[in-house]
């Protein structure tokens, strides 16, 4: 692990911002992976459930004696050969949740970040200027930082807080994600292909993930 210091320029200004990460140098794409694997195993729902013969109601009974009808032997209606019965090797209830280390996980999101570098702006805020919900608004000023925004080209914005105009402004589109510092995730940060960060989230970045 090594400390790496990316200087951000600030979207039209001549300041700059610092963001101090610690990079993983020769393991960064297997602790990525494993975040990511444990971030979809804990997404699964694990509710799908199915009925054995001996869950199943009714089938108490045996349906006809054992021998002289000329039939195959039955011990009950319940069973998994009968319309109505068991189900054999079906799903049941399972918790898919995987552990992965606090430190690990938050060295493979300081990796990405790093990778990010290229492809990440910095600005000071985003969407101040809503008063009310406008979705046309938001897509001129997303054009004005100078992004492609076409349905190939996902956006992220990280954001210190959701307010609720920008997020009902942005919804409604399928290319661009928005969530607060607190929700930043290994999957939404490899989707993107371009990042929008605000400043106070920056700096709060900075408080959070770096050790």
């Amino acid at each position: 692990m090594i400390q790496k210091e990316i200087k951000y320029k600030l979207y039209n200004t001549q300041k700059s911002e610092i963001l101090k990460l610690n990079v993983s140098e020769y393991k960064g794409i297997y602790l990525i992976h494993r975040a990511v694997i444990q971030q979809l195993n804990n997404r699964r729902q694990g509710t799908a459930n199915t009925k054995t013969r001996s869950e199943v109601r009714g089938g108490g009974k045996k349906p006809w004696k054992q021998k002289g009808t000329g039939r195959a032997r039955a011990g009950s209606n319940r069973s998994p050969l009968w319309k109505g019965g068991g189900t054999i090797f079906g799903p049941k209830t399972k918790n898919y949740n995987i552990k992965i280390n606090k430190k690990e996980k938050n060295l493979a999101l300081n990796t990405i970040l790093y990778n990010k570098i290229k492809d990440t702006l910095v600005i000071k805020e985003f969407g101040h200027n809503l008063n009310y919900p406008n979705t046309k608004l938001l897509l001129e000023e997303i054009n004005q930082l100078g992004l492609n925004n076409n349905k190939q080209n996902k956006i992220l914005i990280i954001v210190n807080k959701k307010e609720k105009n920008l997020f009902l402004s942005i919804r409604n589109l399928q290319n661009i994600e928005l969530i607060s510092i607190h929700q930043l995730n290994i999957i939404a940060l490899l989707k993107a292909h371009k990042v929008i960060i605000t400043l106070s989230a920056l700096n709060h970045i900075n408080k959070a993930y770096h050790d």
